[in-house]
């Protein structure tokens, strides 16, 4: 498939490995020129923006759950897990084989709840995050082992939910937030200490604490700088896996040693004309965010709907210079960088980060998605 092009007088078949954010995007895009099956082992997309708003506050919970059937109206949803993949299909876990003119390799990454689900089944995930929220809810200290984005906004939704509660962001990190604006960083240290936020770098955990993440139960722990830590729950915030075991037989491509694949600037998979791949599985130098797993699906869908029409793909993905970043700290707080005139960094204040992101998580933008608006 690699060498040969799709006829462009039948319908190309295009394999959307992957329901998260950049392979949603490129299957609803692809869904009027081409036949699309989009294959994920979950019944549900899961908005995992959300998710740790929808940990403090369960009966939002449901908002970060939408069915994939309502996505797209011609294309189809395989419920199930893509054991191999080659140029020319993938074999699923089942057994089944799908053949396809185009594959789009959009499996993201795995991450430890409560940022990601740990299950595929959107009513048990909901249960989960229930039952977290009860133990949360009954431990007056927390202890969040990981200060990147994930453990900080953790532990300003937990904040905006209980202020009176104590919370510990630890991390073997020398400084938050690196590579970003001087001003940025001290605007978010800032809002951690006025929140009550203890932040503890440059030192780590000698032994994880005797209880399971998300569990309620007391415990005191050494940490490697010879002070001792006592909480009564904790939270791994660290510990991101590109989902890419099916490609481990190097049928496509040989992964590189943080598990990505090699991209062209069109973003396909280096040898393969029409192998594509998005997200956290590229090793595009940019930070693993949703918003550019979204742009990606924009070059991907635009060069494959070129390609069908026997036209020369010709959209490049371009990573921003400028580092970008909205972090809420609960629904009014936060600190963003975004770029200024002229592509230069600057701050985004509180408030702005509040509007865009905070208040309402984007829920509306995916509620558009899957024409649920």
């Amino acid at each position: 498939m690699g060498s040969q092009n799709p006829s462009a007088n039948k319908s190309s078949v295009v394999a959307v490995i992957g329901g998260g954010y950049g392979g949603t995007a490129v299957a609803k895009a692809l869904d009027q020129d081409t036949e699309v099956i989009l294959i994920d082992p979950k019944d549900a997309f899961v908005h995992s923006a959300g998710s740790l708003r929808a940990l403090v506050e369960p009966d939002w919970a449901a908002n970060i759950f939408f069915p994939y059937e309502t996505l797209m109206r011609r294309g189809r949803v395989v419920r199930d897990r893509v054991a191999a993949a080659d140029p020319r299909g993938v074999t699923l876990a089942s057994g089944e084989r799908i053949d396809a003119d185009y594959l789009v390799l959009a499996s993201g990454s795995a991450y430890p709840f409560p940022a990601k689900p740990d299950t595929d089944v959107a009513h048990e995930a909901l249960g989960r995050i229930r039952a977290t929220h009860g133990e949360l809810a009954g431990a007056g200290r927390v202890l969040i082992v990981g200060a990147g984005p994930v453990g900080l906004e953790l532990a300003g939704e937990i904040k905006a939910v209980w202020p009176d509660k104590q919370v510990t962001v630890l991390d073997p990190a020398p400084e938050l937030l690196p590579g970003f604006l001087p001003e940025v960083r001290e605007e978010l240290r800032r809002q951690l200490s006025e929140i009550g936020v203890e932040v503890r770098l440059g030192t780590s955990l000698t032994e994880e604490p005797p209880s399971e993440p998300g569990t309620a139960k007391s415990f005191a722990v050494a940490a490697s700088d010879g002070t001792e830590l006592t909480a009564d729950i904790w939270f791994r915030c660290h510990g991101v896996r590109p989902n890419g075991d099916y490609l481990a037989d190097g049928a496509i491509a040989a992964r590189t040693a943080a598990g990505q694949v090699r991209v062209t600037p069109r973003l396909n998979v280096e040898g393969h004309a029409h192998v594509y791949a998005l997200g956290d599985l590229t090793d595009v130098p940019e930070a693993k965010m949703a918003a550019h797993a979204i742009r990606h699906a924009e070059v991907v869908a635009a060069n494959i709907v070129a390609q069908v029409r026997g036209e020369e793909p010709e959209k490049e993905y371009q990573p921003s210079s400028t580092p970008f970043v909205l972090l809420p700290l609960g629904p009014l707080g936060g600190v963003g960088q975004i770029p200024g005139e002229g592509g230069a960094p600057v701050l985004l204040p509180a408030q702005a980060v509040s509007d865009y992101k905070g208040k309402h998580l984007m829920v509306e933008m995916f509620a558009e998605l899957f024409n649920k608006a």
